[in-house]
């Protein structure tokens, strides 16, 4: 039976990059998780939600499970007639992505509010995708804000109890059926498709000094790790660490940068770990290091795109069509790009603007610098993906050099290509009013600048970021603050839309040296932080003196 409920809208049900990202508490308003969900019903792309077919999932944070069973509830009441569901609500991102495009479903729903903390005090969140098996475009998330602006009332079927997430297969319900699927299966074998497990294999047997250590920030992607890690490419139980998913990651913050996951940075320091690596709390994300480099996620995917075809058996298979970075992203991938004779798109932050590449046989690898990275096999970054990708280059390479090492493999890169020199300051939860003052403030005074020598760097021209899609023609404007010097270096100011309070500002700062890669990332660019500082009289906005995260 389907009831209606009379209901009001709320102020700010925007969704931001990735979906909707709010506190917990807000989230358990009275109405408020059911006006978004009803929203994503109305606003479903043609044909629409009746007879559908979605694909429902999330990292496991606090939450999730009660959302999972408003999700149900109201997508029945709209006419959704098959829910596909991870077990116990259980997906990654990139999971869901994948599972999407495999049964051709027409959208799905991700519960994650991403590297964000969990928790009864912290973050939660809900983003929908398209059939494709990415983020909604804005088309489609503006459809959706203009519904939760409007909203009178939204429907839900009675059930005679929960719907129960943990016994695989079918359930029958009067309208509408419950598929629950193991959460790993399906993404394993797509991800076994892509590299050389093989070769991986036979790398970790002859290399019996290289050491893996995963960290799955008590995230979701800890059982994705094991069965991938340890079951199918047989490292060893204590290649893992924080695997199992835990509804406040563990009181960790799930976000895989050298501030947050600490614990791995000490150890692989500590215990001489070939490769590190950690992913975020629902597995789009990842971070990659040894001993003694760590691997910036701009270089990370250069050299992915670099190696691909030479020895990843997916795009040995159909070649590499294009490559793509956000804008803030350095321009390394870029240099391989005009090296190996391949389209290179530069596109706003949010990993939706690669869909449409990717969809139209453009695009084959791409990357954020937010440690985001992935490629043409679902429409979502994927992080255990950018870890097997290096475990396969390392295995090529060391087919010829025996001695290859994440350091050897980057000192090798540069030589090629030169280094782009990047970091990013992080200010998380600034006053909004405060951070967006000083961006409109920025804006004003950006012809001025032109021509100003600032710590040696003479500025060539300041601009907004705006970009036209290439396939579908439509234009994202005010995408972050560009201050480009004459010698081609960069300092990008931006606000995030990932927080769930207040405002992130974010620096991005960038260099080009083509003979100098042993400088300190920090000392090669602090004349650039300087002056990015002296620029944006950041503390005068927000009254901080530090970055809460550096990279």
């Amino acid at each position: 039976m389907s009831t209606t409920v009379a209901t009001t809208p709320f102020d700010g049900q925007k969704p931001g990059t990735s979906g909707l990202r709010k506190r917990v508490v807000v989230f358990q308003k009275e109405h408020y998780t059911e006006n978004f969900i009803q929203a994503i019903f109305t606003a479903m792309p043609a044909p629409g939600a009746q007879g559908a077919t979605i694909v429902v999932g999330g990292d496991g944070r606090y939450y999730m499970r009660d959302v999972v069973q408003k999700i149900i509830r109201i997508g029945a009441a709209n006419g959704i007639a098959r829910f596909i569901v991870g077990q116990d609500g259980i997906l990654s991102t990139p999971a869901a992505s994948a599972l999407i495009r495999k049964r051709e479903a027409d959208g799905g729903i991700i519960l994650t509010a991403s590297h964000n903390p969990g928790g009864p005090n912290a973050d939660f969140g809900i983003k929908y995708n398209t059939r494709n098996g990415g983020p909604a475009p804005e088309s489609v998330t503006d459809a959706i804000y203009a519904a939760t602006r409007t909203i009178a009332e939204y429907h839900q079927v009675t059930l005679d109890a929960p719907v129960d997430l943990t016994t695989l297969g079918c359930q029958h319900f009067a309208g509408f059926d419950v598929e629950i699927v193991d959460s790993v299966t399906d993404y394993v074998e797509l991800t076994k498709s892509i590299f050389d497990f093989d070769l991986i294999r036979r790398f970790r047997q002859q290399s019996p000094d290289f050491s893996l250590l995963f960290d799955a920030l008590n995230g979701v992607t800890g059982p994705y790790g094991r069965r991938i890690f340890v079951d199918e490419l047989g490292f060893p139980e204590s290649a893992l660490d924080q695997c199992t998913p835990l509804e406040d990651f563990g009181g960790c913050h799930p976000d895989p940068n050298l501030t947050y996951a600490d614990k791995l940075v000490a150890c692989v320091e500590r215990e001489k770990v070939s490769l590190g690596a950690a992913s975020d709390g629902d597995g789009d994300r990842n971070m990659v290091l040894s001993h003694d480099w760590f691997v910036t996620p701009s270089d990370s995917v250069a050299v992915i795109a670099h190696y691909a075809a030479e020895c990843i058996p997916y795009f040995q298979r159909q070649g590499l069509r294009g490559l793509a970075r956000s804008m803030p992203t350095s321009c390394a991938i870029d240099r391989v790009a005009a090296a190996k004779g391949l389209e290179i798109f530069e596109v706003p932050t949010g990993w939706k603007f690669f869909g449409n590449l990717m969809d139209a046989g453009r695009l084959s690898i791409c990357g954020e610098e937010s440690f985001g990275t992935g490629s043409d096999h679902i429409r979502e970054k994927d992080g255990i993906w950018a870890i097997v990708a290096w475990l396969n280059i390392l295995a090529h390479v060391s087919q010829t050099q025996p001695a290859a090492s994440v350091r050897s493999i980057m000192r090798d890169f540069y030589q090629t290509y030169g280094r782009n020199y990047f970091t990013r300051y992080d200010y998380e939860e600034v006053d909004a009013d405060g951070a967006a003052q000083m961006i409109n403030d920025l804006r004003a005074k950006g012809n001025d600048l032109v021509g100003q020598t600032i710590n040696g760097f003479t500025v060539a021209a300041v601009n907004d970021f705006e970009y036209t899609d290439p396939i579908d023609h439509s234009v994202s404007r005010n995408q972050g603050l560009r201050v480009i010097f004459d010698d081609s270096s960069r300092i990008i100011f931006r606000l995030s839309g990932t927080g769930s309070e207040g405002a992130t500002v974010r620096i991005y700062i960038e260099r080009f040296d083509p003979v100098e890669f042993d400088i300190g990332a920090q000392v090669a660019l602090k004349p650039l932080v300087d002056a990015a500082l002296e620029i944006s009289q950041l503390s005068k906005y927000t009254g901080r003196n530090e970055p809460t995260v550096i990279t």
